[in-house]
């Protein structure tokens, strides 16, 4: 897949990162409690896996009969490293949505 411009962060968005997974837990339960109907788990990298965690855990522990995956993303973008190289890296949305 081609490398991709950011896209500017819009307010149902939650990008995992470094650091705990139950702090991205705790952002997504509370756009859920705001009441957005959907949300955009985005991450790169190593920490997809946290991505995926994050969703499980909501999807199983928290919400288990109140959301779902509707949809997946997943492809790369070219990221320069501080020494000037290039270099790819994997990246996944994961659309959670309320159930209706």
């Amino acid at each position: 897949m081609a490398s991709q411009a950011p896209s500017p962060i819009s307010s149902n968005v939650v990008l995992v990162g470094k650091k705990p997974v139950m702090n991205y837990v705790l952002a997504t339960l509370t756009l859920l409690n705001q009441g957005v109907n959907e949300i955009v788990i985005k991450a790169r990298g190593r920490a997809i896996s946290k991505a995926v965690d994050t969703v499980e855990i909501v999807r199983s522990r928290f919400l288990p009969d109140k959301v779902a995956v509707k949809d997946i993303k997943i492809g790369s973008q070219v990221v320069t490293t501080a020494d000037g190289r290039q270099t790819r890296v994997s990246t996944i949305e994961i659309l959670l949505a309320k159930k209706e």
